[in-house]
């Protein structure tokens, strides 16, 4: 039976977990870190995702999406004041969810946050040395249905 994991999908850093004799441990990504920062970085064919991702935020800004939580489960017009302060460009989807323009791509918030999902599943896969099925992704309490059923999505 595989191991479950424990992802914090966080707005600025991701965190991946797992339980070891009874204490949960924290476990350090391809970078050395304990925390991933909840960056992707689109370039070409290129997906780029935690630090580096986050270091093109200057020299690739529009391509750079960060701080994605924010729309998950969320209509556009809901996001309108977060729509704004992003320098990477933001659609209203048919159907009103919030999507993003990355690399001349229209993405969902889910498709984005899926990429930072797998870095942290291949993180723990490394430590563990066995393929990760399960994992228990924290969202935050103020989170409703609709933003939980996002989070699953991605």
């Amino acid at each position: 039976m595989s191991k479950i994991i424990s992802i914090d999908l966080g707005t600025g850093n991701s965190v991946v977990a797992v339980m070891e004799h009874g204490t949960p441990t924290v476990l350090v990504n391809s970078e050395g870190q304990r925390t991933t920062p909840s960056v992707v970085s689109y370039k070409g064919n290129d997906i780029l995702v935690g630090k580096t991702a986050q270091n093109m935020q200057v020299t690739n800004p529009k391509n750079t999406a960060f701080s994605v939580k924010r729309f998950m489960g969320r209509k556009y017009d809901e996001a309108i004041e977060d729509v704004k302060r992003m320098p990477y460009e933001c659609r209203k989807a048919s159907n009103g969810d919030v999507r993003l323009v990355l690399n001349g791509v229209e993405r969902s918030p889910e498709e984005v946050s899926a990429q930072i999902l797998m870095k942290m599943k291949k993180t723990a896969e490394d430590y563990l040395g066995e393929s990760i099925t399960e994992a228990v992704i924290t969202v935050p309490a103020y989170f409703n249905d609709t933003q939980r059923q996002a989070t699953k999505d991605a």
